[in-house]
Parts: C-alpha cells; sequence; structure tokens
C-alpha cells in the first residue's frame, strides 16, 4: 500500500525545488534535517536526523564526543559579542583583589573626621568643603567623600571655606513658653519664626546686618522644651553646635528652676529633705545611665539653681520628678560665658563677634 507521501527515494536530497510547476501535482514535502551546504559551500559532515523510532532517544549533554560542527565565519559584531564573553569569564575566573578603602588601616582616620576633631569645622561642613575641592592635605587637594588620612598629616582650608564660614550667624533667642526649639510640632510655632527685623532686640550691638540668607540652616544647639523659657542658641556655625551640643561638651548650662514639695508651694527649702537635694548633686540615673555631678542649690526658698554639663530630653525635670519635686517653671539663664542678660521675651540678637560660649 503505498503512503501519502510521495516516493522520494530517486530524488536528489537537493534537487532544486521548481515552483513554477503544476501544484496539483506534487505530494506535500516533509521537512527533513538532513545535511546542508554550509555558508562557504562546503558540505557539513554532520548526518541527517532520521525519525527512526526504535533508537533510543538520549538526551543532549555537554562533553559527549559528537563529531564536531564546521566553524562559521563570523560577522564583526560576532566577533566582538564573542571577545566579550570570554573577557567576562575570564575576569569571573580570575581572583579579586579586595578593595580596601572601606577598610580602616591602622593609624588613618576619614577626613572630615579628623577636621571635626580638630575644630575646623562640623563634618557636614567638612563634606560640603571636600566636595567643593576646598580641603588641602599635605598640599594636594582631595575633592573625594571618605577619604583616609594620617592624623599628622597637614590639613589646610581655602580661603573661599574661610570665607564661608565667617559668614555664619549664631543667634540668641529668649524663648517665651509655648513655642518649640526646632521644627514645627503638633502644629506649635518654632522659635526660628521671632527671627524678623521686627523681633530684633534694640540693645543688640553686633553690627551684623539682618540677612534672609542668616534663617537658612540655622538650627538649635541645645533645646528647651515647649513649657521651658530662656536662652535659646541657634547657629549655622557647626563649630559652635560641636562645642554646646557634642558628646565631648564640657560647657556649662544654667537653669533658674521653680519647684512644689507636696503641698508646699511657698517655703520648699524648709520642707524638702537635704538627702534629697544631694541626690540631685549626684546618685540619679536616668533610662539606667548614671547622671554626671551637677551644681544644685537653692537660690531662694522656692527656686533651685541647677548648672549641668550635659542635657538629655527633660532631664531637669526628670531630675526632680525622681526626688518627689514638682517643675512649676523653668527658665535657662546662661549656656557658657553667654547670658540671657536683659533679653526681652519673645525677642533676639546675634552673637557679637567679641563674644565665646
Amino acid at each position: 500500500m503505498k503512503s501519502g507521501y510521495a516516493d522520494r527515494s530517486d530524488r536528489p536530497a537537493h534537487a532544486p525545488r521548481d515552483d513554477r510547476g503544476d501544484r496539483g501535482e506534487r505530494a506535500p514535502a516533509r521537512r527533513e534535517f538532513a545535511a546542508r551546504p554550509s555558508r562557504d559551500g562546503e558540505r557539513s559532515e554532520r548526518p541527517a536526523r532520521g525519525f527512526d523510532k526504535n533508537l533510543p532517544s538520549a538526551p543532549r549533554r555537554f562533553g559527549d564526543d559528537r563529531p564536531a560542527r564546521a566553524d562559521k565565519p563570523r560577522g564583526p559584531a560576532s566577533t566582538a559579542r564573542a571577545e566579550r564573553r570570554d573577557a567576562e569569564r575570564d575576569a569571573d575566573a580570575t581572583p579579586r583583589t579586595p578593595r580596601r578603602d572601606y577598610e580602616d588601616a591602622p593609624g588613618m582616620l576619614r577626613l572630615s573626621k579628623l577636621m571635626s576633631e580638630l575644630g575646623l569645622c562640623s563634618r557636614r561642613e567638612a563634606d560640603e568643603w571636600i566636595e567643593k575641592g576646598w580641603v588641602l592635605v599635605d598640599g594636594e587637594r582631595v575633592d573625594t567623600l571618605g577619604t583616609k588620612v594620617r592624623p599628622d598629616q597637614r590639613i589646610e582650608i581655602d580661603p573661599a571655606a574661610e570665607a564661608a564660614q565667617a559668614s555664619q550667624v549664631t543667634v540668641l533667642i529668649h524663648k517665651p513658653v509655648g513655642l518649640v526649639s526646632g521644627q514645627a510640632e503638633d502644629g506649635y510655632q518654632p522659635a526660628i519664626t521671632l527671627v524678623t527685623p521686627e523681633n530684633r532686640w534694640e540693645g543688640d550691638h553686633s553690627e551684623i546686618r539682618f540677612s534672609v540668607a542668616h534663617l537658612r540652616q540655622l538650627a538649635p544647639a541645645g533645646r528647651l522644651d515647649i513649657d521651658s523659657t530662656g536662652l535659646l542658641v541657634l547657629t549655622q556655625d557647626g563649630r559652635v553646635a560641636k562645642q554646646l551640643i557634642g558628646g565631648h561638651s564640657e560647657i556649662d548650662k544654667e537653669y533658674l528652676v521653680r519647684v512644689a514639695f507636696g503641698e508646699h508651694t511657698v517655703d520648699v527649702e524648709s520642707h524638702f529633705p537635704p538627702e534629697s537635694l544631694e541626690l540631685l548633686r549626684h546618685g540619679l540615673s536616668l533610662d539606667d545611665v548614671p547622671l554626671k555631678p551637677a551644681q544644685v542649690e537653692w537660690q531662694n526658698g522656692e527656686q533651685l539653681r541647677f548648672v549641668l554639663r550635659e542635657g538629655k530630653k527633660r532631664q531637669i525635670r526628670r531630675m526632680c520628678e525622681l526626688v518627689g519635686l514638682e517643675v512649676i517653671g523653668l527658665k535657662r539663664v546662661r549656656m557658657g560665658r553667654v547670658m540671657l542678660g536683659a533679653l526681652p521675651p519673645g525677642q533676639w540678637r546675634y552673637l557679637s563677634a567679641d563674644e565665646q560660649f
């Protein structure tokens, strides 16, 4: 019985096909995977694939012993891709040398940290100056953040950085109750909104001319909570901020604190135990951390004078709670050598060039 397919045993494997003949006389051709001429005109040695169902169908594996495929000439694009793949494979096979720029070599410090420790500027300022190319180390300009140096290397600052630093201002405000020190919170007015030409104290003798640029990056250096009043320092100068609130700050902050003891609101001093006063001076802890020694003494029968060298959140109020005192009013009157003085509530002045904390 004849199959439905034409018998092609007598036809050459690659006989030319004549599409102009009568299509009705030709059986549909079955696609075969026979050997084909390669592009360079030579016949490949690969045998044609058969469809004998009696042969096992083994999966193809890399590394099998098979006749090699004839090399094909590559075009420029193919050659470039192949070379790139070879280079990537070689790179992956080559052991990489670990980078050491993230490792702290003995005795090396980040340049910005060293500049801050030397009191040249804050770390934020140091990073800005480095990015702008305003820092020289041993005479060579450095403009890469994260650069590490030895502590004995010579650091120089470009005059442009010194000019920028000299233009920074520090503002002293007599903060009233009801204002927050920093950013607006829950709708409360931030203290910086008081810094306007109209609120400037007439007793300001700094001779600094007010500029809107002075409000940029003006941040509190030592906060006062919303229920406290007194001297609040806002500054653009990172050196001032570090001096007042840095981790190693030794600047005194003086407060006057009106207190009550139980039902006693008058002549509290005579009812308050002396041993509790000693605890306020030294022996209390906040958040399981012992507090530094403080100067605490009676200013009058209802008012204590505190002098601290640290500034934990609501520290004085929490200290008083631990010994049974209720804070009725709290006012900061001094930071270092700078006094609140006669500065009226709600007004401000510049820190003058001859003043230092």
